[in-house]
C-alpha cells in the first residue's frame, strides 16, 4: 500500500515561510537539501509523520501564481477555538470559524488561514473522520 509522506509547495522566501509554518503549526525543519538551482525544506513536528516540503527555486523575485487547481492543506487541532485566538494573538489573520453540518449533525468545524505565499490551510478540529 502506498503512504503519503509530504506534500510540495512552492515557496519565495525561506525564512518567511519556515518563521509562519513554525509559528501557526509548530512546525520545524527536518531537512534541508541544497541543489545548484533549489532547496528542498523539509517541515514536521511530533504530530505526525507527514512532511510539508517547501521549494526555494534561487533567482525567483516573483510570487507564484496559484491557479486554479490549488484547494488547500489541512490540519487537525484538539481545540479549534484555542488555536483560533493563538494565531489570532501571533497576528496570522486567521479567518472566522465556520461550523458544516450534514443531515443534522456537525461534520466540521474550522477556519482557514493563508501563508505568506498566498496558500490556504485549513485548521480543523478534531472530529469525525477528522482526526
Amino acid at each position: 500500500m502506498a503512504k503519503m509522506i509530504h506534500s510540495m509547495i512552492r515557496v519565495l522566501d525561506e525564512a518567511r515561510s519556515v518563521d509562519f509554518y513554525g509559528r501557526a503549526f509548530g512546525l520545524e525543519v527536518a531537512d534541508r537539501i541544497v541543489f545548484p538551482t533549489f532547496t528542498l525544506i523539509y517541515l514536521s513536528n511530533a504530530e505526525t509523520g507527514f512532511e510539508l516540503e517547501l521549494t526555494v527555486n534561487q533567482g525567483r523575485v516573483e510570487p507564484y501564481p496559484l491557479g486554479e487547481g490549488y484547494g488547500h492543506l489541512a490540519v487537525s487541532v484538539e481545540e479549534l477555538g484555542d488555536e483560533h485566538a493563538r494565531f489570532s494573538s501571533l497576528g496570522l489573520n486567521p479567518g472566522k470559524i465556520t461550523e458544516l453540518n450534514r443531515d443534522g449533525k456537525l461534520f466540521g468545524l474550522f477556519f482557514f488561514v493563508t501563508d505568506p505565499d498566498g496558500y490556504k490551510i485549513e485548521v480543523v478540529q478534531r472530529h469525525g473522520r477528522f482526526q
